[in-house]
């Protein structure tokens, strides 16, 4: 599975769905990495790696905005998620 770093200087908070609503499931500190077990569209956000509504889930229930994770891409790096 491939990691991806989280932009700099930036903590994350990781949510149980891809929504700001959504209930916040723990924060990840600055310098973390993350794998992208699928992605999906949800809440668009703004931050260090662009505006976007795709969401990337690295853990069951577990979702970060991708607009804090450097994939390189502004599109899908991973499979959507199912459901």
């Amino acid at each position: 599975m491939t990691y991806y770093a989280i932009a700099p200087g930036h903590q994350v908070n990781v949510r149980r769905g891809p929504s700001t609503d959504s209930e916040l499931v723990k924060v990840l500190p600055q310098g973390s990495s993350v794998p992208i077990r699928c992605q999906s569209r949800g809440e668009t956000v703004s931050g260090p790696c662009g505006t976007t509504d795709i969401w990337d889930c690295i853990a069951p229930g577990q979702y970060v905005s991708d607009a804090y994770v450097k994939t390189g891409s502004s599109d899908f790096v991973a499979a959507r998620c199912s459901g």
